[in-house]
């Protein structure tokens, strides 16, 4: 099980992804658009380093939901490896069962 601080600062970084979200993606297009002139591009540019770090997408860890473990993590099931077969072993998984050849 993860540290309950590394889970939670993992979450605050989602809020501020998605409060953020719109004005990064309007100052980026403005920083990589060429037409417009460099003084403008790089204003928008400043702006961006302006705003919190953690507002970033790339920021965000992919996280166990039951754990918090950060490695080994199906994006799809948004589990690790760990409980993913766990839970499948359980019959909790509908679809999946146990291989046996």
């Amino acid at each position: 099980m993860a540290k309950t601080s590394s889970i939670e600062k993992n979450n605050h970084r989602r809020k501020l992804v998605a409060q953020h979200a719109a004005k990064r993606k309007r100052l980026k297009a403005i920083a990589d658009d060429l037409k417009r002139p460099a003084e403008e591009r790089f204003a928008a540019r400043l702006k961006l380093a302006e705003m919190p770090r953690n507002g970033s997408a790339v920021r965000i860890r992919n996280r166990c939901e039951i754990t918090g473990r950060a490695r080994g993590n199906y994006r799809k099931l948004k589990m690790c490896r760990n409980q993913l077969r766990e839970l499948a072993s359980q019959g909790l998984i509908p679809g999946m069962v146990k291989s046996s050849w």
